[in-house]
């Protein structure tokens, strides 16, 4: 009878859904295109103790297919992207996954539409800051980047203007905009940035 019972054992185990006793950190680096947001985030899985997950944005443009898609149509499917991106990454945090998150909330919608899907308590918000002429000579020298596009997010990624920590990077190297980072995680004062952001938001009917 013990030998019959082992395989309706293995069955209850392999049909359960493991536990998450917490959600995970995320460490959301907001900064507009060519911030060296990829660096910092980089420099910071060196750094971080324990297990860590990057996550950019621009990973998830990368998987697309298909046709070509018309200028008419670009910012809805830019736009559906995002949204699909910030459900990856509520899922992901609510797995217990800590996460390094690499993404500019150059629109209005994508910091509410986080607020609210990620735990606040749980969410570093890091301004990733550059001057404009350095971010428009770091995209001239790349050339991967659509001339103009930081210029085009230069006011929009900060305009909520409250974050949990800032760095420059045009004075800190992305080693060191990380070690700051990390320097400040275990003594990050509470309420978090988008606690206070989650509160203070405008009502929407």
């Amino acid at each position: 009878m013990a030998s019959e019972a082992v395989p309706e054992i293995a069955d209850a185990l392999h049909a359960r859904i493991p536990d998450t006793p917490a959600g995970g950190t995320v460490i959301l680096l907001n900064g507009t295109s060519s911030s060296g947001k990829t660096s910092i985030a980089r420099a910071l899985l060196d750094r971080l103790d324990g297990t860590w997950f990057h996550m950019p944005v621009d990973a998830f443009h990368a998987l697309r297919g298909g046709q070509e898609i018309a200028d008419d149509d670009l910012q809805a499917e830019i736009d559906r992207t995002a949204k699909g991106f910030h459900r990856a990454v509520a899922g992901m945090a609510a797995g217990g996954n800590n996460l390094v998150v690499d993404y500019p909330l150059s629109r209005r919608w994508r910091l509410l539409d986080l607020l609210d899907l990620l735990v606040p308590e749980d969410t570093v918000l890091v301004a990733v800051r550059c001057p404009l002429p350095e971010l428009n000579r770091r995209e001239a020298e790349r050339g991967d980047r659509s001339p103009g596009l930081a210029a085009l997010q230069y006011a929009q990624v900060h305009a909520h203007g409250l974050h949990d920590i800032d760095v420059d990077t045009s004075v800190r190297t992305p080693s060191e905009c990380a070690r700051h980072i990390h320097e400040f995680l275990p003594h990050r004062p509470r309420p978090t940035a988008f606690e206070t952001l989650r509160r203070t938001r405008p009502r929407q009917d």
